[in-house]
């Protein structure tokens, strides 16, 4: 059913643009018989309109793997560096929601540490919609921040590191052989807002894959089982990935480097001083357009390692 509902909605994407081209050649028509400049305005916005369409749906024909369509999973560590690090992995948490929301994902936190101080400590959330993991899975490594930091009393500039981690949420039928006996389970008082419930009892849970070191939490749930299970289903995604990678034993191919989030181990940087840019380091896309990036506008960048992934 939910195959059945995807194709459907591709063919009234189609469909629609075909329509939305039929009415602007109509309009032109009109425009130039009548010498009428404001319709021929009109009529060349709405083509805009349609080529930026048309070059999603194009997009959306490159992410033919597996997990594509799924809901993502995206998890934000800072690096070290204390509140300056910390402070960024907040920003970026921000500009990810912004993103989500301003293309219809649902945004869920699934584990939410902050600082007493400022910024986060970690996060994870789970962002649903159709192709969510498709876009996301692009932005996995390490963002490096470039600016004159609010936490430097003497004004200077500083770098910033927070490491991005994505994975695609698999269903809850598909399970992975995991043996209880790999598997170091903890549970804590959740940090975040939930409740008096939430935060006097140990509800939140963390699971550690001793074999490869994976680590999973989460403490949205009121519940401890609920949390234990929804972790679970996140380890298994992560033991899913990696089992379908080439070299099986790479477990940073999929769950991130979070061991190397410093200097030369970035794929973008956003650099606020002394001059403005954000810069993908494998595509060489780039912006000096700094808040607007920040404020969620990351197609420039998503679209063009789509289509570099597809070239390479």
């Amino acid at each position: 059913m939910k195959q059945k509902g995807e194709l459907e909605r591709k063919l009234k994407q189609y469909t629609d643009c075909e329509s939305e081209l039929e009415e602007i050649e109509l309009m032109c028509e009109m425009a130039d018989e009548g010498e009428d400049e404001e319709l021929a305005d009109e009529a060349a916005e709405k083509f805009d309109s349609l080529v930026k369409l048309m070059e999603d749906l194009r997009l959306q024909t490159l992410m033919t793997d597996e997990y594509d369509g799924n809901n993502a999973i995206l998890s934000i560590h800072p690096g070290a560096g204390g509140l300056e690090s910390q402070d960024w992995a907040a920003m970026l948490l921000r500009m990810y929601t912004r993103y989500s929301e301003s293309h219809g994902y649902k945004v869920k936190y699934i584990d939410y540490q902050p600082d007493p101080e400022a910024g986060i400590k970690s996060v994870t959330m789970l962002v649903e919609g159709d192709l969510a993991y498709g876009h996301l899975k692009c932005e996995r490594g390490v963002h490096r921040l470039v600016r004159i930091s609010p936490y430097n009393a003497a004004g200077k500039r500083q770098t910033s590191f927070a490491s991005v981690d994505v994975i695609p949420e698999l269903p809850e039928d598909i399970k992975v052989e995991i043996d209880p006996n790999d598997l170091r389970i903890d549970t804590y008082r959740s940090s975040g807002a939930g409740g008096q419930h939430v935060n006097k009892t140990d509800s939140a849970v963390r699971i550690t894959h001793l074999p490869t070191g994976i680590v999973v939490t989460c403490q949205n749930e009121r519940s401890q089982i609920q949390n234990r299970e929804y972790a679970m289903r996140m380890l298994y995604s992560k033991l899913q990935a990696i089992a379908k990678q080439e070299h099986k034993d790479k477990i940073s191919d999929i769950s991130g480097d979070h061991n190397q989030i410093a200097w030369g181990s970035q794929i973008r940087s956003y650099v606020f001083q002394p001059y403005t840019m954000v810069k993908d380091h494998r595509t060489e896309a780039e912006t000096s357009n700094v808040g607007a990036v920040m404020d969620g506008a990351l197609d420039t960048f998503i679209n063009a390692s789509l289509n570099a992934s597809k070239k390479s």
